[in-house]
Parts: structure tokens; sequence; C-alpha cells
């Protein structure tokens, strides 16, 4: 197939492509490489995906109406996985138009170019933020959703309305990935992972909120690629059971679904760091602070549909996957 990623340099983007290319998918991939981290890790992302010939480099915003709709009109995918985003709950409250500029009118640009240009299937990037003040758990894609606690959890909920809307009026087939909290090699560096390992490597104190108690269903990146190719090629069809009396959250009329990627198993955050210091050999200085503006206590994948319609369940241990992080960090930081 011809995918276009966006946010191909990005931390799962950048992975993904990998993972279409080694079976023969021709991609074309689509990042600005702005500065909101590191640029050099994105370049050194990005420099994996251009080994392969089946690799396009696009660079561009998509928030740029034009540009994007060039890309289209140029490449005409057959499916696309959006995967750009301004990310980051706490960013969300320094910079909040960034948001709206990314996740909002980018989005819509992708909306419009599927629309025109008869794209097969949209899989969109979602987020376990969207759940927001939500306190019963697991979290379920049929609960109810409406009550976001960040505007960068505003974004992804409106991204699924925006999706559910071209799917409706269009017929497009759109499926929308809930993802919780992805970390692995290659990962983002404003993610406690990151930060934890380059600070307690460099002997300094680690910012621990919630005083540690918070707890998080955290998702290794091998098992959120699996899940977002599997879900690629599965196109959704619409509910014929769907009711507006009792209307779904995770379905519709229209070729339309909303799914969970999530391990299913909660992780203290105390937890995630002993597991860290056992990779690392080295304990933790501690700075033990409230739970910041924006985040949530916990979280929890309910992934029972994930598995019913695609057959698939993440399965990566926190112990073999931050392992497999310490491993890559060291690596590439010669540390």
């Amino acid at each position: 197939m011809k995918v276009l990623i966006t946010g191909s340099a990005g931390f799962i983007g950048s992975a993904l492509a990998l993972r279409l290319l080694e079976r023969g998918d021709e991609v074309i991939g689509v990042d600005n490489l702005n500065d909101y981290y590191d640029v050099s890790l994105k370049e050194a992302r990005l420099a994996r995906t251009l080994e392969y010939p089946g690799y396009t480099d696009v660079r561009a915003d998509i928030a740029d109406r034009e540009a994007m709709e060039a890309v289209f009109r140029t490449h005409r995918p057959q499916r696309v996985v959006n995967l750009a985003a301004q990310a980051g709950v706490r960013y969300s409250l320094e910079n909040p138009h960034a948001y709206v500029d990314t996740n909002l009118v980018g989005f819509l640009n992708i909306l419009e170019g599927c629309r025109h240009y008869g794209v097969e299937h949209l899989v969109f990037a979602s987020s376990s933020s969207v759940y927001g003040a939500n306190t019963r758990m697991p979290f379920s894609v049929h609960d109810n959703v409406d009550h976001p606690v960040s505007l960068y959890a505003a974004s992804k909920k409106a991204n699924e309305l925006m999706a559910h809307t071209y799917s409706h009026l269009y017929g497009l087939p759109t499926t929308g990935l809930r993802f919780f909290t992805v970390y692995g090699p290659w990962g983002r560096p404003d993610m406690a992972l990151f930060l934890f390992t380059r600070k307690i490597l460099a002997g300094e104190p680690i910012d621990v909120f919630n005083y540690g108690k918070h707890r998080r269903d955290f998702t290794y990146i091998d098992d959120i690629v699996e899940g977002v190719v599997r879900v690629l090629d599965r196109i959704p069809e619409p509910n014929p059971d769907w009711s507006g009396d009792a209307p779904d959250a995770a379905s519709s009329k229209a070729p339309y679904r909303l799914y969970n990627i999530g391990n299913h198993q909660p992780v203290e955050l105390m937890h995630y760091i002993e597991v860290l210091e056992d990779c690392l050999g080295k304990k933790a200085e501690k700075n033990l602070l409230p739970l910041q503006p924006g985040d949530v206590p916990d979280t929890y994948a309910d992934v029972s549909d994930l598995v019913r319609d695609i057959g698939y369940r993440p399965s990566t241990s926190v112990e073999e996957g931050v392992r497999k992080f310490v491993d890559w960090y060291r690596a590439f930081y010669g540390v």
C-alpha cells in the first residue's frame, strides 16, 4: 500500500514508518521537525527510514493548508495515519495556541485531503487523556468523555468528533486510537522515562508528581505499532446495531471506530521508578510533589474491543520495556 504518515520523525511515527517499510509498503512521511524537543533526535529517527527506497520525505507543517493539499494531490495515498500533533499535557498550559494550530487546524487539513483524494482509511492518534475527570476503571471507549482536564485532551476529543463528522457526511472510514502512555527506545525527551533516566545518570533529583502515587497504563512502543498496523489493515464498517436512542460512543452508523491501545496493566509510578533504578544500577533522589494541573491520577485501558475486533492485546511488561529503553539510551548517548 501507499501510506501517508504525519509526524513521521516522531516517536511513534518513525517506528510505524519502519514497520510498514519493512513489510514492503510505500511510505510518504510528513514532518516539520519543529523544536518542541531536540531536533537532532528527530533527525536520527528519520535517518533510519531514509535508508529505504520506498520512503518519501516531505518537510511540511500539517497546519499549512496549501502544503497539505499539495501532498495529497501529488502522492495520492491509499491510507493515512495522522500522528502529527502538539503533544504534552503540561505544555498546553503554557502555549495553548500551538494545540489549536496543529491538533485542530492541522487535523482539518488531513480530513479534507482524505475526503477529496479518495483515501480508503484514516487512522488517527487520540489519547488516554480524553478520559479526563472520569474515575471508573478501566477506561472504556463506550464511556462518555465530555470532561477533559487539559486543552491537549480537549483537542484530542475534538479530533474524534471531527473524524466522525467526516465519516458521517462523506463516508470516509476513520479509526481513532487512544494511546496510553507510550514509552520505549527512541522515545520523547519530555516524557518521564527519558527525564528520569537522564537525571538519575547525572546524579540529579527527579520530580515525582502526586508523590509517586498515581498509576499509568505504560504501553511499549512495539505493542503500539503492532496495534496501529493491524487497525490500519482493517477498514471500519458502519455498526448496524447503532441506535441514536442509546448512542454508543465507540461506533456509529457511519464507518467510524474508536479503540484503546494500552497494556491493560496499570503500574504505580514508584514501581516504574524502581524498575528503572534496577536497570540503571543506581538509586534516584526523589523530589516528591503534588499532582500537576491537567494531569489525571490514574489511567487504565479496557482493550476488550481491540481484542474482539482486531485480535490483538499489548503484552510487554514494564520490566522488559524499561530494560530495552535503558539499553538503547546508553548506546545512543554513549553513557
